[in-house]
């Protein structure tokens, strides 16, 4: 397995200055002015080292409602925990969740706002929920004839393009448009692709301004300033989550629960040269495999860099399935929201029926051929 891990290492061009659209508001500012403004964020949405919205209220905007994704305003709450409507202790602004009952603003919610403006980090992943928010406020929002605007970010995977495509009848939260796993655009150009493509159903369009990214290229080296949710603390976490997140859907730990989240990966009866034990903690209420030693494979030690991927690494994968299998281990325990991270069965199956890496691969050739034609009409960066 260690001569595995090889295949996540690049050679990564030297980081280079990037800068979200929100630390410049003097690109975005005249159109807020008079406005009343719903805001999409989280606890990523800062202006340097304040948040958005305090610093839109210190420049005199009227900001309406806080709308909260999941992890919450704060970015606080466990992956897939209940984010409840509330009032902001800070500002004293509403709070309406987007990851509750209801992950689309109601028509109320948006009837007293001019604009709505979303500014959330993504790290470029169609299974991290951030886009589908994004995608849920377009469609309302085009439902109730109100305008988005999106402060770009950049994408710190957003230097290749890689995975499955989402395939019909696998539509979910962690998947709601037919794009590959890892795909490659910053949120504003996803924006971009989700109306262009008319994927907001029934015709609808949305009325969206994208206020682009400083200094940035689909090449850039993006460290981001604050972890986006409480299991991607780190950017070597942020790096291997697409890889590594496959794992939700089987029987192994992929840290939850450690202060290593997405840099290892285990379970009681692997094999491998590291141990380490899940205990409920912060973002891991009761995490998988809670209490019990799991033995695999620690990555944390190693330098981030090694980790800025150029294509997924299937060979944990397939090589954890191949030992837990032969133990007797049922490994998809979870088959079916393995199928919605992967956006189709069909790589389960394949790893069922013991296909290699590059077998696996050539299946996506011309689907992503096809993607990468498609993204490039929606491209704001080279």
């Amino acid at each position: 397995m260690a001569a595995e891990t090889e295949q996540y290492r690049t050679s990564p061009p030297a980081p280079e200055p990037a800068y979200p659209a929100a630390y410049h508001p003097e690109s975005y500012l005249d159109q807020l002015k008079g406005k009343r403004l719903g805001l999409v964020v989280n606890q990523t949405s800062t202006v340097g080292n304040t948040h958005l919205v305090d610093t839109l209220l210190a420049l005199g905007m009227d900001v309406h409602r806080i709308f909260a994704p999941e992890h919450g305003f704060r970015g606080e709450a466990d992956a897939g925990a209940e984010i409840t409507d509330g009032v902001d202790s800070r500002t004293g602004l509403p709070i309406r969740s987007l990851y509750g009952r209801n992950k689309k603003p109601a028509e109320a919610d948006l009837a007293d706002l001019d604009l709505i403006v979303f500014d959330i980090q993504d790290v470029g992943v169609r299974f991290y929920t951030y886009i589908s928010t994004l995608h849920y406020v377009m469609e309302s929002a085009a439902r109730s004839g109100k305008p988005v605007l999106i402060l770009d970010r950049p994408n710190p995977n957003g230097h290749y393009v890689d995975g499955p495509i989402r395939k019909p009848g696998f539509e979910s939260f962690v998947g709601l448009d037919p794009i590959p796993v890892v795909h490659g655009l910053t949120v504003g150009e996803y924006g971009r692709m989700v109306n262009g493509e008319g994927w907001l159903g029934d015709g609808l369009k949305c009325d969206l301004t994208v206020v682009p990214c400083h200094d940035y290229t689909h090449e850039t080296v993006y460290e981001l300033p604050v972890p986006p949710s409480p299991n991607l603390p780190n950017q070597r976490s942020i790096y291997l989550y697409p890889s590594l997140c496959f794992f939700e859907g089987t029987s192994l730990s992929v840290g939850r629960g450690t202060d290593r989240q997405f840099q290892l990966y285990g379970h009681p009866q692997l094999s491998g040269p590291d141990t380490f034990t899940p205990r409920p903690g912060p973002g891991a209420a009761d995490p998988k495999l809670n209490g019990q030693t799991c033995r695999g494979y620690d990555l944390s030690d190693q330098p981030t860099e090694n980790f800025r991927m150029q294509q997924l690494n299937l060979a944990p994968l397939l090589a954890t399935y191949r030992e837990l299998t032969d133990k007797g281990v049922e490994f998809f325990s979870r088959a079916d929201f393995f199928d919605l991270l992967a956006g189709t069965d069909a790589l389960r199956l394949q790893i069922e029926a013991g296909r290699t890496e590059a077998e696996i691969r050539q299946e996506w050739v011309g689907e992503l051929a096809a993607y990468r034609t498609m993204r490039e009409k929606y491209l704001l960066y080279p």
